[in-house]
């Protein structure tokens, strides 16, 4: 580092050159000089802010509040950490101290010298300053801020510091002044990038670790280096944040082209820098002449900004299967990085609650660029050409199908958003993808319906006159509905502010002489014009737009040789259901969907009656390995009605088993009581060697959520009627219980599984021709602060009646204490029936969820049950666990049992393992064949593995 006195020389130096530089020419804006300092050893940045507010408001303002969005990651407690706990992220809450971000206050003082008093919001990272004397309008005053930044460590978001590459990403790393407009916004940092500040005239001087490289989206004036250090002058006009990067490699290639100055690193190991910078000539040609050009001196693109918001989708696998030719990427990558960044910084409007507009800008841009010189490009790729690939629907839809695509696969499922919900509001999954598909194919859904002329130039004429200032979504609308005669309420009303379906179906079709009567009907009522197509041998040979069709509307245009009609052919409008949108034109029997068998699962394809199939193979050791084909008419967009039948061999029995389910989805409204199930499911295996258990269950399930989706609480209420059947040889003796019997099952569940704290109860009635029982469970966990993680389990059970007692096995109905009997075959064990041997060391966290195998008359409960369950960590996923209970049977005392021992929680409810150390049996370690009472949990279901990466999506 510097010594102090040539600091002071750089500093005078510098601050001279700020003065010639003229700051003040723009009044209405605050004025920002800072000197920074980072320490490279200590990851600190040590600051000394001068800051110049400007009231432009007409309230005389008394205290002012400022962004200090470094701060974070100080604590568990922040905007931030709950943010990552709601997407399944611990990795913040299980920080230490020194990878932690924070700021420290050193100092604030008003242009008089005299001491301000300042604290922090409940957020944490936004401060309060009380000035001296109040602001009135038009008038300005000046701050002096001196205090030190503590860099993160960039596991948690991209910002910090990167202690393998020894390199720094800062952005957001100062204060700034909240946005005021008679209002203060005040935003808490939740890793949504929307820092909302007033524009400034900035400059920074920036010292940092000598052998590091610079690179920054303001104006580097100057660059000088000094014994054991560097220092940089960065100055902007009109900018709301410095953005800087530092690494040991000179990365970045500056592109001057006729549009504007590039900045970028951006990857592409297999493309020459010659075609990089045809490239990136011709995108910021396609940027300047479809949005305007661009007001700064340049325009950072980087790496780790594109990888902010990456291109989803298939383009982000391994680059060696990677499906698209190097061109078509980089300038995907580019184009997508430039067109956010540009807009960030050029279009001032509410980042939290009008970002919608700038997603709309820029993913309309992007469908434009693959229209014009990328028509023929496939979603797929390369992959589209390869054989066994190339039948699939999936491989025959364009590259911008994908954005309805994508929109739809929350739409389906209801979790679906209206555009302009406030970004802190929405589920992962519309914050990053499908709302920001959505509004690009808003834009593209005007343009085909008012032409394309007229959005085109609305956008031009938006950014021309709205670029740095400040601006609102109702100015884009005021100008768009300049451009045209006809009425597009509809899109702002509808399209962007709700978050109803867009649902259209031809209903019939009446043929004339020389005329077409055809009904359309809008199934769910969205007021929104829709497309009409006619075709003849796959070409499309009339098109037509019709509107106010609230219910049904019929309409009649002329023959023009068509063969057949769809709604929304080109499928520019996200429409919900497209499988009734055509109408076949030549007879009953030409109308008939064909089947279509498919390999594996596709994307809906509306022409066919799509079956899919899909080899498959389970095991249990009664069965053995069972391969089977599985066949489903699921496609990658959930619908209403799905089967799903799996059929398959038992090499081991030599007969067929297997299971089926048909079901019918209903989604009521988006909270309260929001989906209903209606189901059939059935199974077929064997529950110990030539014994056949067979079920069949109708159900029926409610389900509640609240209005904030993004809260992962949910309340079920399911109702099913159980129906076993068993047989078995009869050189195996006969059933101890009733081989056949019914039972209707009434529980509800109430869950919130947050990853700090995690509960979850449910109450649970059974009814059968011999037995009435209920049973209550609680489940809840907890990580503290200091990372220790508590696990507490209740569970409670009592028969009202009990006929089960006259049975030979007057346990099979009995609760059990370590291992259920499953009498209504839901868990999924490998042998139902072992008593004895690996498999009989399967545990299922049910009943009374105890670990030790007690003697027997210790194991079941014929008339109530109650244990506790608990466990806490010692160092990470080890941790020692108790169980306590206390099982009744009629006509006996009750017995007190308990047990202790060592977990490994390697996957909470995926993988497990549980070594019991004492209990009613003794010292349990110190016993013959302790490897016989080492129990486990294993989780084999793919559907539920893949639940474990989804949840922090949706």
């Amino acid at each position: 580092m510097p010594s102090l006195k040539l600091k002071s020389l750089i500093y005078c130096f510098f601050l001279g050159a700020v003065s010639i530089s003229g700051i003040g020419v723009l009044s209405a804006q605050h004025q920002n000089v800072l000197t920074a300092n980072l320490d490279g050893e200590s990851k600190e940045i040590r600051i000394q802010q001068e800051f110049t507010y400007h009231n432009n408001s007409n309230v005389t303002l008394s205290t002012l509040y400022f962004n200090d969005w470094a701060h974070a990651y100080a604590s568990k407690n922040t905007g931030l950490a709950k943010r990552f706990s709601e997407e399944f992220k611990k990795s913040l809450h299980l920080a230490k101290n020194e990878e932690r971000g924070y700021t420290t206050i050193i100092s604030a003082v008003d242009d008089e010298y005299r001491g301000l008093f300042w604290r922090r919001t409940k957020e944490l990272d936004i401060l309060k300053v009380e000035l001296n004397s109040p602001l009135p309008p038009g008038e300005s005053t000046k701050l002096f801020l001196t205090y030190t930044i503590k860099l993160p460590e960039n596991k948690f978001t991209p910002y910090g510091y990167d202690k393998k590459k020894n390199s720094f990403y800062l952005k957001d790393w100062y204060l700034t002044p909240a946005y005021f407009d008679g209002t203060w916004h005040l935003y808490s940092n939740k890793n949504l990038e929307d820092l909302y500040t007033g524009v400034t005239e900035t400059v920074v001087n920036f010292v940092y670790p000598p052998h590091l490289y610079l690179a920054s989206n303001f104006t580097i004036l100057g660059n000088s280096n000094f014994p054991n250090g560097q220092m940089a002058q960065l100055s902007a006009t009109q900018q709301k944040n410095c953005e800087i990067l530092l690494s040991p490699q000179k990365r970045f290639v500056t592109h001057v082209t006729p549009q504007m100055t590039v900045i970028t690193d951006i990857e592409a190991s297999k493309y020459d820098e010659i075609g990089k910078g045809i490239s990136i000539n011709r995108v910021t040609e396609f940027i300047e002449n479809n949005l305007g050009k661009f007001p700064h001196s340049q325009l950072l693109v980087s790496q780790l900004d594109y990888e902010k918001n990456p291109l989803y989708g298939i383009n982000q696998l391994p680059s060696f299967i990677r499906p698209y030719e190097e061109q078509f990427q980089f300038e995907m990558k580019f184009l997508k990085t430039a067109l956010i960044n540009i807009l960030e910084e050029t279009l001032f409007l509410d980042p939290r609650k009008e970002q919608w507009l700038s997603d709309a800008i820029a993913n309309y841009l992007m469908i434009a660029y693959v229209e014009k010189y990328y028509p023929d490009q496939k979603l797929l790729g390369k992959l589209s050409r390869i054989w066994g690939i190339r039948s699939f629907n999936l491989a025959k839809m364009d590259f911008n199908e994908q954005y309805p695509f994508l929109y739809m696969l929350t739409a389906r499922t209801n979790l679906d958003q209206p555009l302009n919900t406030s970004n802190d509001s929405l589920i992962k999954f519309n914050q990053k993808i499908a709302n920001k598909y959505k509004a690009g194919l808003g834009l593209s859904y005007l343009a085909s319906y008012i032409g394309k002329e007229k959005v085109d130039k609305s956008i031009k004429t938006f950014y021309k006159h709205y670029k740095l200032s400040q601006v609102k979504t109702l100015d884009f609308e005021s100008i768009l509905k300049r451009e045209t005669n006809i009425d597009i309420d509809w899109f702002f009303n509808e399209y962007v502010s709700t978050d109803r379906k867009i649902d259209f179906k031809i209903k019939k079709v009446e043929k004339t002489e020389d005329s077409l009567r055809v009904t359309i009907k809008n199934k769910k009522g969205t007021n929104v014009p829709i497309s009409l197509f006619g075709l003849k041998n796959d070409s499309v040979v009339s098109k037509y737009w019709f509107s106010d069709i609230n219910t049904i509307k019929t309409v009649t245009i002329p023959k023009n040789g068509e063969k057949r009609l769809v709604l929304n052919y080109d499928q520019k409008i996200p429409e919900f259901n497209q499988r009734d949108n055509w109408k076949s034109l030549g007879g009953f029997f030409s109308g008939n969907k064909k089947l279509k068998f498919t390999f594996f699962r596709d994307s809906e394809n509306p022409y066919y009656n799509q079956v899919f199939y899909v080899p498959i193979l389970n095991f249990n050791i009664y069965d053995g390995w069972t391969p089977g084909m599985r066949l489903y008419n699921k496609t990658l967009l959930e619908r209403p009605f799905v089967y799903d039948f799996a059929p398959s061999y038992s090499f081991r029995e030599k007969a067929f088993v297997g299971s089926g389910r048909v079901t019918y989805r209903k989604y009521l409204s988006k909270s309260g009581l929001y989906v209903a199930n209606y189901s059939v499911a059935g199974s077929t295996y064997h529950f110990q060697a030539n014994s056949r258990y067979s079920t069949i269950t109708p159900s029926v399930t409610f389900g509640w959520r609240p209005s904030n989706l993004i809260s992962n609480k949910r309340e079920f209420l399911n109702l099913r009627y159980v129906n076993v059947l068993r047989d078995k040889a009869e050189n195996l003796g006969d059933f101890e219980t009733p081989p056949d019997y019914s039972v209707l099952n009434l529980r509800y569940t109430n869950r919130n599984p947050g990853i700090i704290n995690y509960i979850s109860w449910f109450a649970d009635a059974q009814h059968a021709s011999d037995f009435s029982k209920v049973a209550f469970e609680l489940e809840y966990r907890k990580l503290f602060e200091n990372n220790r993680q508590f696990n507490f389990r209740f569970y409670a059970g009592k028969f009202i009646r009990n006929k089960t007692t006259e049975y030979k096995d007057p346990n099979y109905f009995s609760f059990a204490l370590d291992r259920p009997t499953d009498y209504l075959f839901d868990y999924g064990y490998l042998g139902r029936s072992e008593d004895s041997g690996i498999y009989s060391q399967q545990i299922i966290i049910a009943e009374g969820g105890f670990k030790s195998f007690l003697p027997q008359e210790y194991r079941f409960a014929n008339d109530y049950l109650t244990t506790i369950n608990t466990s806490v960590n010692l160092w990470r996923w080890i941790e020692v666990y108790s169980d306590l209970g206390y099982v009744k049977n009629k006509g006996v005392s009750g017995k007190f049992v308990y047990d202790a021992g060592v977990r490994l929680n390697l996957l909470t409810d995926y993988f497990e393992l549980y070594f019991p150390m004492y209990s009613n049996n003794g010292w349990e370690v110190a016993q013959p064949q302790y490897g016989e009472k080492i129990r486990f949990i294993v989780t084999v279901s793919p559907k539920t593995l893949i639940g474990l990466f989804t949840r922090k999506w949706f």
